[in-house]
């Protein structure tokens, strides 16, 4: 969580800093996560020869950095920042990202029903994390789910309730794409315009069931359909509601269709 933690990072922990201050040495680090200062040598700057310091690093700037050794009885913790790649600190900034939303989606709890935000860790927030590893995964299974994910944790009723109002309202959810390929043919004279009102007639079941589809031709009489929703099951749910009243429409005006799931 986002509370600061009272014990030390370990070797090889990637973690959040901000850069107090710089010298010619190299530059001490407040680390975010720990509150707990740590020190960059100029040799874990960069992997080539560092002529000036500052064009890596300056005050006030928060980055990712490596932990490489700690030393809790002299309050010391050496970093690094050529070790950690573009990927891990994309990753990192990310995850760190979440774990300050889901902070603040707990404090927004905390604040709707008067109790302290420690009264909702140790309520709430404590029984997430042992469940899900980290907070925010369970405020996001949450917020897709409702608050019977919480109610099976122990959590407390009234504050299971709470958390997946704000966190439904909050948390904006991935959407899961499914997709395959309808094959519409009608060989009347308004044929094409059949087929378009059939594809269309698919489109608008995303109106009624909380879904986006989309159809676009891949080359008549083949067309692709995708459909994006909160989870697989409504994905497909959706999505055989969709072919079927297309196929449905195309066979009522005298023509025929088919669908294959794809990739």
């Amino acid at each position: 969580m986002s509370v600061p933690k009272t014990e030390w990072p370990e070797v090889g922990d990637l973690v959040i800093g901000s850069i107090q201050k710089v010298t010619n040495y190299g530059a001490y680090v407040f680390l975010d996560e720990y509150e707990k200062e740590g020190l960059l040598h100029i040799s874990e700057v960069a992997s080539g020869w560092v002529r000036n310091i500052r064009s890596f690093v300056r005050e006030g700037q928060k980055t990712v950095l490596k932990v490489l050794r700690v030393d809790p009885e002299k309050e010391h913790v050496d970093l690094s920042l050529r070790r950690v790649t573009k990927r891990a600190r994309r990753e990192k900034i990310l995850a760190w990202k979440k774990d300050r939303q889901a902070e603040g989606l707990l404090r927004s709890v905390s604040e709707k029903l008067n109790i302290s935000i420690e009264g909702v860790h140790k309520k709430a927030g404590s029984l997430i994390e042992a469940e899900f590893g980290e907070l925010y995964k369970g405020l996001e299974k949450t917020a897709r789910e409702g608050p019977e994910v919480l109610l099976e944790l122990g959590v407390p009723k009234n504050l299971a309730v709470a958390i997946a109002e704000i966190v439904k309202e909050k948390i904006k959810l991935p959407l899961v794409k499914i997709k395959g390929t309808l094959e519409l043919q009608c060989v009347k004279p308004d044929g094409v315009v059949r087929v378009r009102e059939a594809l269309l007639s698919a489109q608008k079941i995303k109106k009624s069931a909380g879904a986006k589809v989309r159809v676009y031709v891949v080359a008549p009489p083949k067309y692709r359909i995708e459909v994006l929703a909160e989870d697989y099951k409504k994905a497909e749910r959706v999505l055989e509601k969709a072919t079927e009243t297309a196929i449905k429409n195309i066979t009522k005006a005298g023509g025929t269709g088919t669908f294959r799931r794809g990739k």
